[in-house]
């Protein structure tokens, strides 16, 4: 019988790079090292600093609400465009 098992994480690159395809999971105690923060294509870096907010009025929450989503979309966080907008199926019965 042909061994047809495929792995999903492996080594490439004749050991360079380690490739997950699968779970990976970090046991209790484990330690990563040289984990690059904030660096480089897909990081993260945190959002800046807003204060709690103080709105009274449904307008000023507004504002303040569209602030943390700019501080999120600056961190990169939030996306910063829109997903195409779709176009509603139109009805083919043609009555009810």
């Amino acid at each position: 019988m042909p061994n047809t098992h495929n792995t999903k994480n492996f080594f490439a690159h004749g050991g360079n790079e380690l490739v997950i395809g699968g779970k990976l999971t970090f046991l209790e105690g484990a330690e990563v090292e040289n984990f690059p923060s904030g660096t480089g294509s897909g990081s993260v870096s945190p959002a800046a600093y807003i204060a709690d907010s103080e709105a009274s009025t449904v307008a000023a929450l507004k504002t303040d609400f569209n602030g943390l989503l700019a501080a999120l979309r600056t961190a990169g966080l939030l996306s910063s465009t829109a997903p195409a907008a779709e176009t509603p199926a139109q009805d083919e019965g043609g009555g009810t």
